[in-house]
């Protein structure tokens, strides 16, 4: 392996600075969680959406709004239920008596973060109203598309428990979300912290809400550092390395169905941005390392009898990293 420059492009240095002071932000209220605020992050200046799934009471939703409450920028929340039609995703076209005209007023997701709370408890039919704004950023209505902002991001939750009543996402959908994260319980110094409103190194007695904190970025800045995280350099080593992973999830008995090309595509997008994030201008092998098991684990199905003896997307993703290596004569 050859040294990669020792020098940051002026792109990567500023994308590092709002990334980490975003990162800062969210902390205030997700505390003791810097790993997978830092995901999220990765999740939205590589323009993916995600899912964060977990038990109850863990701060999934707080972890959405925060990263929101960040950013100067439109944002919308859709509380999912059986009863939600696809029309109150989407938006629906009205006819003007006054005008003679047909009109098309724009839904929720016409923004540019969009919170689906507990996104499996809608009807498969609304669900699917997602599916086109999600891959191609547009809504069509009546046969006329209608772009959504940018940046877009879809951030959705959904419990892994309490499963009455729910509707499980399908493969297509699950496959447009870039990362399935998860948020997890807090250590016993956060969760004191949590309790006692510290911050700062000062007792507050209150503890830090979404609406309290305050935005270190607008949406217009956030755009411009997407286009930037593109020009992070990838050895063609590193291209070869990344798609051999995604390929071995394809080949192992106890996948039915391995990550797609549009996993390949989300890993290298993903990649980029962590390089960036870390004010590095090219890519490493632990990049992709790092993110293969939230970017690619939600997209396999394993079979039946992996699945009854308890094997994960994870844990297939880790056995896939553990046997797949970096050509010994590639330089990256």
């Amino acid at each position: 392996m050859t040294s990669p420059p020792t020098h940051s492009t002026d792109s990567t240095a500023r994308l590092a600075k709002c990334f980490h002071a975003l990162a800062d932000n969210v902390e205030q209220v997700v505390k003791g969680k810097r790993d997978t605020v830092e995901l999220a992050l990765i999740c939205l200046f590589a323009e993916g959406h995600l899912l964060i799934e977990d038990v109850p009471g863990t701060g999934k939703t707080t972890l959405a709004r925060c990263l929101a409450a960040s950013i100067e920028a439109d944002f919308a929340r859709v509380q999912f239920t059986p009863d939600l039609l696809p029309s109150d995703i989407t938006g629906v076209t009205v006819y003007r008596q006054n005008t003679g005209t047909f009109e098309f007023l724009p839904g929720p997701v016409f923004a540019n973060i969009v919170l689906g709370d507990e996104i499996n408890r809608a009807s498969p039919k609304t669900q699917s109203a997602l599916l086109e704004v999600m891959e191609e950023r547009r809504v069509t209505a009546d046969g006329t598309a209608h772009p959504v902002p940018r940046p877009f991001m879809v951030l959705a939750t959904q419990n892994p428990v309490d499963m009455g009543g729910t509707y499980p996402l399908p493969e297509a959908q699950l496959d447009r979300f870039l990362m399935r994260i998860t948020v997890g319980y807090p250590d016993h110094a956060s969760e004191v912290a949590i309790l006692t409103g510290t911050r700062a190194g000062t007792r507050t007695g209150t503890a830090p809400t979404p609406e309290s904190l305050t935005p270190v970025t607008t949406a217009h800045e956030i755009a411009e550092l997407i286009a930037s995280a593109g020009e992070v350099q990838v050895a063609d080593a590193l291209y070869d390395y990344l798609v051999r992973v995604v390929a071995a999830t394809r080949a192992l008995p106890d996948v039915r169905l391995g990550a797609s090309p549009r996993g390949s595509v989300a890993l290298l997008r993903a990649v980029r941005v962590r390089a960036a994030s870390q004010s590095r201008p090219y890519a490493f092998p632990e990049d992709v390392k790092a993110l293969a098991g939230p970017v690619l684990a939600h997209r396999l199905i394993l079979t039946p009898e992996a699945e009854l003896s308890g094997r994960t997307g994870t844990d297939v993703i880790d056995e896939v990293l553990a046997t797949v290596r970096l050509d010994s004569g590639a330089r990256v």
